[in-house]
């Protein structure tokens, strides 16, 4: 059995109530929820911080113990060289995922310091982002 972690970082506590627009009505629960609905064979793990830090401790840890991370690192997409370099670090494949489209954003959201460190990036699907990254990961 497959495990996968989830990590969410800058804001994203607040899905579901910030921006709806943008980010939809789902909260991280629900998303995690529908996660291990969809892949029941894949054990599902999260972590979810605003602090820098504690994603690059996520990014490292789970090179021991996950076969593949989904991150949304949220704001720390476009400034976090730390979290840049714990991907670069680690073996365990790693996949960018954005609920919405970033490139079609405001100028600075275009800009990632971790697509070029990441298997691959997954933007504008909204929380089936999420969905198509696992299931990317499973089948590698």
């Amino acid at each position: 059995m497959k495990k996968v972690l989830i990590i969410n970082g800058a804001n994203l506590n607040l899905l579901g109530v910030r921006e709806p627009e943008i980010y939809g009505d789902k909260s991280l629960d629900e998303i995690i929820a529908m996660l291990q609905k969809e892949f029941p064979l894949c054990i599902i793990d999260e972590k979810r911080s605003n602090i820098e830090g504690e994603i690059i401790e996520a990014v490292q840890m789970a090179d021991n113990l996950f076969d593949g991370v989904v991150i949304n690192a949220g704001a720390y997409t476009h400034t976090s060289v730390g979290i840049r370099d714990a991907i670069a670090a680690v073996r365990v494949p790693v996949i960018e995922v954005h609920i919405s489209n970033v490139a079609s954003r405001e100028f600075f959201r275009s800009k990632s310091l971790l697509s070029s460190v990441c298997k691959g990036t997954i933007s504008g699907f909204g929380i089936q982002s999420y969905k198509l990254a696992v299931y990317s990961l499973l089948n590698m």
